[in-house]
């Protein structure tokens, strides 16, 4: 039994020697693969929460239980013989920008690099929840992964729920395959949940169980973690759909050290992405030093997926900083300021690429 935990206050010095193992053991996605429409698996942002686990697929089983009235029990063979389709799906981590904030709250110290998109290929969860027949009470289903570990003074396998009408969706899946292969170990081998536009943390990796329950649950990464809190104190909001974003892959060359971006006068096209979990891109602008404009919106790969955008500059000796935000389609607008909370998620904040033009 686990009795305490360090306290994780927000912090506005150097980054700790904690944040720096959590950097080393994953990854963002450099942002020049904003040009691939679909990420490579090896360029795929990654989060591992705890460890990844050691699945043997022969023996691995997938339990679907609880408030049903058929209790299910699958092999990989038997997820995978099921009705299969394949989405292409943007993902983004909650922590996304952390670091950026001021204090910083104490977790992965993400820069912006936390999204990527695949195709995912597996079967809808709602079919499977049909035929495992959902009691009349029950009012959540549980995701629980073989990922193991300690956090908040809890040992804990990594659980999350969603309700019943979430879960139905009919974009909520569970995947097998990414980009035509098998899952990587390391993004959930070898089955895991797949729910679009919401934040990655739902998406649980590693699935060994699915339960149906009667009460909201209760577990940790349901609650307290992934909420939008004011302070320690504050019970907040969960975390759930993806805040509208655009990112540009900077252009130019780089500084080694400092990644400060240099580029030659003349006729340039700065380019990237931008996606939400509300709704589709409406509308992408590019700042040249603060002056804003229109930048043009590529063809959409999916309802769920990012959208490239263009814009043509005339750079022109000096320095000059470039920026460019979004806008969906249900009117919300990323932020020039970024609201502060304690555990330091959902961060749009628009992105500022600084130039110096030779």
């Amino acid at each position: 039994m686990v009795t305490s935990t360090p306290t994780l206050e927000p912090t506005a010095g150097e980054l700790t020697f904690e944040e720096l193992q959590l950097a080393a053991r994953n990854r963002g996605m450099p942002l020049e693969a904003l040009r691939y429409d679909v990420s490579p698996a090896g360029l795929h942002y990654l989060l591992i929460h705890f460890d990844i686990p050691a699945v043997d697929a022969a023996t691995w089983r997938l339990k679907v239980g609880g408030r049903v009235r058929n209790p299910l029990e699958l092999s990989l063979e038997q997820v995978r013989s099921r009705p299969s389709q394949t989405i292409t799906v943007t993902l983004e981590c909650a922590g996304n920008g952390r670091a950026r904030l001021s204090p910083r709250p104490l977790s992965q110290p993400w820069l912006v690099e936390a999204v990527s998109t695949a195709e995912w290929t597996g079967t809808k969860l709602g079919p499977l929840l049909e035929e495992a027949g959902l009691g009349p009470d029950a009012v959540e289903v549980v995701f629980t992964g073989a990922d193991r570990g300690i956090q908040g003074g809890v040992e804990q396998d990594y659980a999350r729920s969603l309700t019943i009408a979430d879960a139905m969706r009919p974009e909520v899946m569970l995947v097998h395959a990414m980009n035509g292969e098998p899952l990587q170990p390391q993004h959930g081998f070898p089955l895991r949940l797949l729910v679009p536009g919401w934040y990655g943390m739902t998406s649980v990796k590693w699935l060994s169980s699915i339960e149906a329950i009667a009460e909201p649950f209760q577990g940790y990464q349901q609650t307290p973690a992934y909420h939008y809190q004011r302070d320690a104190d504050d019970p907040g909001q969960p975390v759930t759909r993806i805040r509208v974003r655009a990112l540009m892959v900077p252009p130019g060359i780089p500084d080694f050290f400092s990644r400060r971006r240099f580029l030659d006068a003349g006729p340039i096209q700065v380019g990237g992405r931008a996606w939400s979990g509300a709704g589709p891109v409406a509308r992408v602008e590019v700042a040249v030093d603060g002056h804003w404009s229109d930048a043009k919106l590529g063809p959409p790969l999916g309802d769920f997926a990012w959208r490239s955008w263009s814009f043509d500059w005339q750079a022109t000796p000096g320095e000059h900083e470039l920026a460019c935000r979004a806008t969906d389609a249900a009117g919300n607008v990323q932020p020039s300021e970024q609201p502060w909370n304690y555990q330091g998620v959902g961060n749009n904040l628009i992105q500022q690429v600084a130039v110096a033009v030779r």
